[in-house]
């Protein structure tokens, strides 16, 4: 695979990524407004108080998964070694998200796991050290 190839795909996968874990985010808050605001809606201060706190954390479990996603899928269009092996992590962990995060987790996989885009991402840092003036 050439290195434009590997480019596009990296950016690609970024793009998902990000996307994905976007939704997440959303959900995250349609779930706590949902919630919170059924116990809003009915008026009692034992709901409201019941219902923001389940609402929260439900809401605040779902932005806490979805957060590692966008911050990869940023750094992946960074082209960073670290973040080659955390979308890796993460696509791995996307293939329970059926059907969607399955098929983000293969490309993923797919592309992360060949030896070409490892050098890839090596060369990327060497070039940036190289900028900054490191060894």
């Amino acid at each position: 695979m050439t290195p434009d190839r590997i480019r596009s795909h990296v950016v690609v996968l970024a793009a998902l990524t990000i996307a994905f874990s976007a939704m997440g985010l959303i959900g995250a808050m349609v779930t706590f407004i949902s919630i919170a605001g059924g116990g809003l809606i009915s008026g009692e201060m034992e709901a409201i108080i019941i219902t923001s706190t389940v609402g929260s954390i439900i809401g605040g479990f779902l932005a806490f998964t979805s957060l590692p996603g966008l911050i990869g899928g940023v750094a992946l269009l960074g082209h960073r070694v670290w973040a080659r092996y955390l979308v890796l992590v993460l696509s791995f962990l996307n293939l329970l998200a059926i059907p969607f995060g399955t098929a983000l987790g293969i490309y993923g996989i797919w592309l992360l796991m060949k030896s070409e885009v490892g050098h890839f991402f090596a060369e990327a840092a060497a070039a940036r050290a190289s900028l900054r003036g490191a060894p």
